[in-house]
């Protein structure tokens, strides 16, 4: 499971002394232990998976406001721990790959307008978690289903 190999590296980081792994999977390991205490039960690797995509996003979006205000110190931070998420994701699907998966599902739920567009990004969200933006993925099934 995600979670024993995120404490196996926790472990392996405090061992070897590899302070921003470390303080990166803290981080982690407190996210999933707060959403375990919030929901009462234990986290699939779907639900880890689900932080893990969540923690990245924020870290893009924080990021781009610490490069506005000319932080690049604070930005390089987060693109490390970027860096080290992105290490439990699975591998990242190519654009093409991601627009032939939305075909895949516009074609299997016969979506045939802007109208459809729940049903459609309901049946993606299974198939792209943790391996594609899926707010890229959503503008392209928007694009797709208007056109």
């Amino acid at each position: 499971m995600l979670k024993d190999q995120l404490l196996d590296d926790q472990k392996a980081a405090m061992k070897g002394g590899d302070k921003p792994r470390l303080a990166t999977i803290r981080l982690i390991m407190a996210a999933i232990k707060q959403q375990e205490v919030d929901t009462r039960k234990d986290l699939s690797d779907d639900d880890v998976l689900s932080i893990l995509t969540r923690m990245v996003k924020q870290r893009r979006d924080s990021i781009d406001q610490y490069s506005k205000a000319g932080r690049n110190d604070l930005a390089d931070q987060e693109s490390a721990e970027i860096a080290i998420i992105e290490h439990y994701l699975p591998a990242q699907l190519s654009p093409e790959e991601v627009a032939g998966i939305i075909e895949e599902v516009i074609a299997a739920t016969g979506a045939a307008g802007p109208k459809d567009m729940g049903k459609v990004m309901g049946q993606l969200k299974s198939k792209l978690q943790g391996r594609a933006d899926m707010g890229a993925a959503s503008a392209l099934v928007r694009q797709k289903l208007a056109g």
